[in-house]
């Protein structure tokens, strides 16, 4: 599944369709498609992994999901789930999820929980984490109310980053260390982009598909934690699990790094 970055990649890469007006929209979705064909774009947006299309009293949402993807000024040899053409080429998306938005924008997406966006507030990612002290950092990270952008690549980097356990609990986590995460989950998503852009970011992964630990050299480990059972590698050695400190509890020590 694309993650933000990627989606901004391509919000960058369709920027010259802006201003353009839609002459033609065939594709295979069940969606009404020539609603948009002679309406002006007005701006072409992004909020975490949803690319949109914004006209004057709606917007097309384009989710690329797991197996998604787009083409712009080509075709794939399959059906486009849409296509969008314009005077000055054309803009496809493949097995992608389209749904209409109506009204503004604005009233459906809080830019404030975009961790790519100017508007992003740590803060009240904070308070939201706050509101579920039970819930695993790994599926806390994947939560789009709080982390929008945020996939599985860059949740098991900003963890590592971090040195937090995927399965600590959000309540258990000591505030500055949790401070430390919600900060990389916004760095490490502007790494990613500027690593993607270059070509260059498998190359920079630090345990995403990894086998070796690159701060301690022990072995990595792969699980499938969590409610979200994403495929999340960590080094149990120098990633610490924070558990409940409270008399009873068993907090770790920090590891040695």
């Amino acid at each position: 599944m694309p993650e933000g970055p990627s989606i901004v990649i391509l919000r960058q890469a369709a920027a010259k369709f802006g201003g353009k007006t839609v002459r033609r929209a065939p594709g295979n979705s069940r969606l009404d498609l020539t609603r948009m064909e002679g309406r002006r774009v007005l701006a072409l947006r992004s909020w975490g992994k949803h690319f949109l299309v914004q006209f004057s009293d709606f917007s097309l949402r384009v989710h690329l999901l797991m197996f998604g993807s787009y083409r712009i000024d080509e075709r794939k040899p399959v059906p486009a789930r849409v296509s969008l053409q314009f005077d000055n080429g054309e803009l496809n998306f493949y097995a992608a999820s389209l749904k209409y938005i109506e009204g503004a924008l604005e009233e459906t997406y809080d830019w404030r929980g975009d961790v790519l966006a100017p508007e992003w507030d740590p803060r009240l990612a904070r308070r939201r984490l706050k509101q579920q002290p039970d819930t695993l950092i790994c599926d806390a990270l994947l939560d789009q109310d709080i982390f929008a952008g945020v996939g599985n690549i860059i949740k098991n980097e900003v963890l590592f980053r971090t040195r937090v356990h995927p399965e600590s609990k959000v309540g258990d986590i000591p505030p500055r260390v949790l401070g430390k995460v919600i900060a990389q989950a916004r760095q490490y998503s502007f790494d990613f982009l500027e690593w993607k852009q270059a070509f260059e970011l498998r190359s920079h992964w630090q345990v995403h598909t990894r086998r070796t630990c690159p701060v301690c050299g022990g072995p990595l480990s792969k699980t499938y934690p969590g409610r979200t059972r994403r495929r999340t590698f960590f080094c149990p050695n120098c990633q610490v699990k924070y558990t409940d400190p409270s008399p009873g509890g068993d907090r770790p020590a920090l590891a040695v790094l």
